[in-house]
């Protein structure tokens, strides 16, 4: 019994010194595309790891919906209804937020989009929305972001969802895998120029997750198999096991991990298609 005790003691301590680095308790994080999704898992996920959360998406009746499971764990919850693909707009989110709190902490960059044409039959138009949408968002979001944290002279986050299709080639959507590569390297050069300034700058890659987007495409048994077919772990991912690496770069325990895309992919980038 008492080496029990003794062990018991030593794992307590251990877990006092080592998991508090894992939360994010009384940060102050900013979400895009947070109505539902993946950004509305990250949102929940940051707030039960102990941040306040900016909401900010287009649609009102999605983000009230997040703003009331952000406000079940004790956090707080702002809504900010806004274009992100608009300046006006994300200057006015990042400022609302950095305002209230006094500072930003952490932004998240996962308004995105995409639209299933094959590479002879995209128009001028869909090019320019995807673009604006899934890269230029997220650029303006982190440099709306990037100036807060600088001038907050604290250490800063910023997470951009990329995806697995900005580092392997997948057989259609070619402007949804430039975007995500273009976010892949633009999360390189921002880590580099904003290091000096204690602003870590990276990346999540995930594969296919269980989200609104993808129900449809995954309801197909043969295009459902498709993807088991090249998924080492011969599944789909669930929403929640992009919280677990989004905390992580977010907090502490990721304070000297900056410029790196993580794929979160059920192993999908070491064997492809």
């Amino acid at each position: 019994m008492l080496y029990v005790k003794i062990y018991m003691n030593f794992l307590k301590r251990v877990m006092d010194m080592y998991l508090p680095d894992f939360r994010v308790e009384g940060k102050k994080a900013l979400v895009t595309g947070a109505g539902r999704g993946i950004g509305r898992a990250l949102a929940i996920g940051l707030a039960e790891a102990g941040a306040d959360v900016a909401l900010l998406a287009r649609t009102k009746a999605d983000l009230e919906e997040t703003a009331a499971e952000v406000r079940k764990t004790g956090r707080e919850a702002i809504v900010i209804q806004a274009d992100a693909v608009k300046r006006e707009d994300v200057h006015n989110a990042v400022k609302t937020a950095a305002e209230h709190w006094g500072r930003l902490d952490i932004a998240v960059n996962n308004a995105g989009m995409n639209i299933r044409s094959k590479a002879l039959d995209v128009t001028d138009e869909e090019w320019q929305t995807i673009m604006d949408t899934n890269l230029k968002s997220a650029f303006m979001v982190s440099q709306e972001a990037g100036r807060v944290m600088k001038d907050s002279g604290t250490p800063g986050r910023i997470i951009t969802i990329a995806s697995v299709a900005g580092h392997v080639a997948l057989r259609t959507g070619v402007v949804y895998a430039a975007t995500k590569a273009a976010l892949i390297q633009m999360t390189k050069v921002l880590a580099m120029e904003w290091g000096p300034y204690n602003i870590n700058v990276n990346a999540i890659g995930p594969w296919y997750f269980k989200t609104p987007l993808t129900e449809k495409l995954l309801a197909d048994p043969e295009y459902l198999q498709e993807i088991l077919d090249v998924t080492p772990l011969n599944r789909v991912g669930e929403l929640e096991e992009l919280v677990g690496p989004t905390v992580f770069l977010a907090s502490a325990a990721g304070s000297y991990v900056t410029g790196q895309t993580l794929f979160v992919d059920g192993g999908m980038t070491i064997k492809g298609f």
